[in-house]
């Protein structure tokens, strides 16, 4: 199994900046990728960024140009520099992992960390 812990939300002004990570333990080899997503208040989860075990990234559109996904494998932390930030942005932002298993996949969440934009 894997298991998560984000760390780095806060509350910043708008057009600051906060930088998020996600520490993986447990089965981290078996990871096929890693993403974040966020969840406003009365608003579906949705995806913001992804990367792959191979390193490719995509990012919302509504995020490109002002967050980035990263990774840094030798910590099996996956980070979200989040820059611009806009009130809108506010959300519980949820790491992800999906790994597999014997050709079974599975997900993995973290517990969340609260992003505050005050305009």
């Amino acid at each position: 199994q894997v298991q998560l812990v984000e760390s780095g939300g806060g509350l910043v002004q708008a057009g600051g900046s906060l930088r998020l990570s996600c520490a993986a333990s447990g089965s981290t080899s078996s990871i096929n990728f890693m993403a974040w997503y966020r969840q406003a208040p009365g608003k579906q989860r949705e995806l913001v960024a992804r990367i792959a075990s191979n390193g490719d990234t995509n990012h919302a559109d509504s995020v490109k140009g002002r967050f980035t996904i990263s990774r840094d494998s030798d910590k099996n932390t996956v980070y979200l520099q989040m820059n611009s930030l806009k009130p809108e942005d506010t959300a519980v932002y949820y790491c992800n992992a999906y790994f597999t298993v014997r050709t079974v996949g599975f997900a993995s969440w973290g517990q969340g960390t609260q992003v505050t934009v005050s305009s």
